[in-house]
Parts: C-alpha cells; structure tokens; sequence
C-alpha cells in the first residue's frame, strides 16, 4: 500500500495552499506587519519575509535539477537570516507583492520541469539528498505551517486532511529520533493514526485529532484540546 509520505506532493496542491496564504495576506492591515507572530520574537514581517525567500532559495534547487548545474539552496546561513531581518519591516503592500512575485517564480519554474528533471538529486540546505520531487513538499510545509505561524487566523484545524496525514507521521518520526524520554503513545480520535515517540512499550497516550497531534508535536500548539499526560517536547525544527 502506498502511504501519504510515499506519494509525490502534486504541484497543484502547493499552488492551491499558496492561494490561501496570499488571500490572508491581502486581508491584513498596515499595523499586521510590526504585530507579534506565533513564532517568538518574530512578528508577522519576518514571517512573510522569511516566505517569499524560502521561495526563492527552493527555486534555486529547481534550477539545480533542470540545469545540472550545482546552486545550493542559500548562499550561506548569515544571508538568510539577515535577509529575513532586512524584509522583515517593509510596508504590507510590499510584502504582498514580494510573496506574489516569489510564488510565481516558484510555480513558473515549477510547471516547467521536465520528468528527467524532478527526478534529479539536489541538496536541502542541511546537507540532505533528495530528489527534486521533494522540493514540492518542502514549499508545502513552509506555506501550511508558517500559514499558522502569521497568526491571523487560520489555525492547525484549517490544514487540509492530506496534509495532516503526511506531516503527522514524519513529525512523529524526527520526534522519535530527537527524544530519548519517557516512550509515548498517539492516537488521533478522528483517523486510524496512531504511534509511539521513542521505545515501546509506551507508559502514556496523548489522543485527539489529528491536526491537533500535528500542531502539538510542530510546536505550533500548547495541546490544549489533546488529552493525556503532555510531556515538553524537543523542537520540531
């Protein structure tokens, strides 16, 4: 059986979720940029600076498949990080046009790729392998889970059912190599999903549904719909 995680992300999906991202954009107003984010010590500024770059740098691993020529997907950590803190203030307008303009050149190049093409091997910019099918799924987690992280309204509960399935088990699993605490158990009340974070058997079990199990082990939730004994948990990313 082929499962979530096993199945190419479809181009479509990320276009549609890029959409909703941009819509709450242009409903936020002038003061949105300089209030708080959920991420701490970053507004909602940083977040859509640190959006429309991450575009940019997965644009630069389509480059790399469909030229063969190697470009690493940042130029170095310091230009990332600096370059979220220099967009980070810009006026809402031009974030808007900053995050429209980087999403179509992502898409662009995107529907462009050859079969040949997604099948070649970049790096992420942690030094991993992988193919450029993957890149797909990488801009998928940055838009629906930074999407959250403006903190304007849209929540774990609005992430559509085929992502909660895929980013709950492979957050479940770098959990499970992170941590060597207390073995817990998951159970998602509104899906078939369960597993354990470290060794079995597990002394606990954490239930409720599946975005909120997500959202939790994300970091993007406190857990207070889940029930069961909720232990501090290592970061996600």
């Amino acid at each position: 059986m082929t499962t979530a995680s096993q199945t190419a992300v479809q181009l479509d999906t990320v276009a549609e979720a890029t959409t909703r991202l941009l819509d709450t954009i242009r409903c936020l107003d002038e003061h949105a940029v300089t209030e708080p984010s959920s991420l701490p010590g970053w507004t909602r500024g940083h977040v859509m600076a640190h959006l429309a770059r991450n575009a940019d740098s997965l644009v630069n691993l389509l480059l790399w498949a469909h030229t063969g020529v190697e470009i690493p997907q940042y130029a170095s950590a310091f230009l990332r990080d600096s370059d979220i803190e220099a967009g980070a203030p810009r006026p809402l307008s031009e974030q808007l046009a900053d995050n429209e303009a980087a999403a179509t050149r992502f898409l662009g190049l995107a529907r462009s790729l050859t079969d040949d093409a997604w099948q070649a091997q970049v790096r992420t910019r942690q030094g991993r392998p992988i193919p450029a099918t993957e890149v797909l799924w990488m801009r998928l987690q940055e838009v629906e889970i930074h999407h959250v992280d403006l903190n304007a309204g849209y929540t774990p509960a609005n992430w559509p059912a085929p992502f909660v399935a895929r980013i709950l088990p492979q957050a479940t699993a770098d959990l499970t190599r992170l941590t060597t605490d207390t073995p817990l158990a998951l159970h998602a009340t509104d899906s078939d999903f369960t597993a354990t974070i470290g060794p079995t058997p597990a002394t606990h079990t954490i239930s409720g549904p599946a975005s909120s199990l997500a959202a939790w082990l994300l970091g993007r939730s406190p857990g207070s719909d889940l029930t069961g004994d909720l232990p501090n948990l290592p970061a996600w990313k």
